[in-house]
């Protein structure tokens, strides 16, 4: 019976994702373009908005104030003080989400469609008249600030900074979207409206919509919600120049064990090759116990609990990166390893056998993606801001059936770089300068 519903829900996820998922392109009266996926089995709809730019756009000594802003702007608008919007938005049985990230801020609203109405005016309220009460400032900057505190005695968040700071410097992606104690306990109520202005406009949005809602419904939807944004936000910032060379950066902290963030620069989304690097990557570093790196460091060896390879491909710079965690005495030896199976993979490539189980993996694995209104939503807007064109759910598996051996061993040579390899290790790791 296990075995029959386990079948019959891979069938079913499959079928979505091949037949029932007709992705049409809207545009409302007033220009504003969005992709759409009706479904009307189920009164509810599920919205996704995107705008380009996120924790980048922060001004110069303004650091965190995109991610403030974000914060705030389910803390009340309008008329509504914190507690009236929370208490309106319980009452419809709506559910809204805001964050921010390096190159985006994201909006993610659900709700039934008996009541959109009221869903929308309410969103709409939080994007366009958010109120940056100073009661709620105060309480989510404290917020802020503890979490930063917090990520100031983690060593995988000391890690991962400490890896960004090196790469990038000044540029925004050199330090935390956070921003700093002093940053965010200096930031004005002007700063989070200037911030508001920056990000959050017409000229850098991405919508989907999937569920219960017609092409009509949702281009008078879009009017309504965001026709009163800005028309254009700040410029978008300059491309990050990687500044990291091969080596070991070493973070003093006091733990028996150390963990390492590794990498150099990659390979962007929109790159002809990025598909063969995909797999590469799956067989490297991405696919738990079968990966290289996890037969070759942890179940030969047993230098480690977990080692992950994965690409970050940015909107301002590609990066291709791995972590890894291991004993103080042993992390000098995961790092050779590391560099090894790194090195083997640029000059050998993979094996035919590991290129079909990566494909059958990798192409089994992606219907499953789609297991709801609100997940389908999320992947056709970030299909958008990827330049994706409508079809890529059906024809997304056949681009990984097409790489071929000798495609992985092309791309491993032009994009794995050994000598390149930078760790960032946090603890106190022998046998490493």
């Amino acid at each position: 019976m296990i075995r029959f519903v386990l079948t019959f829900a891979l069938l079913l996820a499959s079928t979505i994702a091949r037949a029932e998922i007709e992705v049409q392109e809207v545009t409302s009266p007033g220009g504003i373009d969005a992709w759409l996926v009706e479904e009307h089995s189920i009164p509810f709809v599920a919205l996704e908005l995107r705008f380009r730019g996120g924790a980048s756009l922060d001004a110069p000594g303004k650091r965190g104030a995109v991610n403030l802003m974000t914060a705030l702007l389910e803390e009340g608008a309008a008329d509504m003080d914190a507690r009236a919007f929370t208490r309106q938005t319980e009452e419809i049985a709506a559910r809204f989400n805001y964050d921010a990230s390096d190159d985006t801020v994201s909006v993610s609203a659900q709700f039934l469609t008996e009541k959109r109405d009221a869903a929308v005016a309410l969103l709409r309220d939080s994007l366009i008249s958010p109120r940056f009460d100073e009661d709620a400032v105060e309480r989510v900057r404290a917020q802020v600030i503890s979490n930063i505190r917090s990520n100031a005695k983690d060593p995988d968040t000391i890690a991962g900074m400490t890896f960004d700071r090196l790469a990038f410097g000044d540029h925004p992606y050199g330090s935390s979207r956070n921003g700093t104690e002093d940053s965010v306990s200096a930031l004005t109520r002007e700063d989070l409206q200037e911030a508001h202005g920056a990000a959050l406009a017409r000229d850098r949005i991405y919508v989907s919509a999937v569920g219960d809602i017609t092409s009509e419904e949702l281009g008078e939807l879009l009017d309504a919600l965001l026709g009163d944004l800005p028309e254009h936000g700040a410029p978008m910032p300059d491309k990050a120049d990687y500044q990291l060379e091969g080596g070991v950066t070493v973070v003093d902290f006091d733990t028996p064990q150390s963990v390492a963030v590794f990498g150099h620069q990659g390979i962007a989304r929109d790159d002809p090759d990025f598909f063969a690097a995909y797999v590469l990557n799956h067989i490297l570093g991405g696919r738990g116990f079968e990966s290289r790196l996890m037969q070759e460091v942890r179940e030969k060896r047993g230098l480690t609990y977990g080692v992950y390879s994965y690409l970050v491909p940015k909107d301002l710079e590609a990066l291709y990166q791995g972590s890894v965690a291991s004993a103080n005495d042993r992390i000098a030896q995961a790092i050779s390893v590391i560099r090894e199976e790194w090195a083997r993979m640029a000059e050998e490539g993979v094996t035919e056998q590991e290129l079909e189980a990566a494909k059958t993996y990798l192409t089994g694995a992606y219907p499953l993606r789609f297991d709801g209104n609100g997940r389908i939503a999320d992947i056709l807007v970030g299909m958008q801001m990827d330049n994706l064109s409508t079809d890529y759910i059906v024809t997304r598996n056949d681009k990984v059936r097409a790489v071929t051996v000798e495609d992985v061993k092309r791309v491993a040579e032009r994009i794995l770089r050994p000598k390149d390899l930078h760790f960032v290790v946090v603890g106190k790791p022998e046998g490493l300068e």
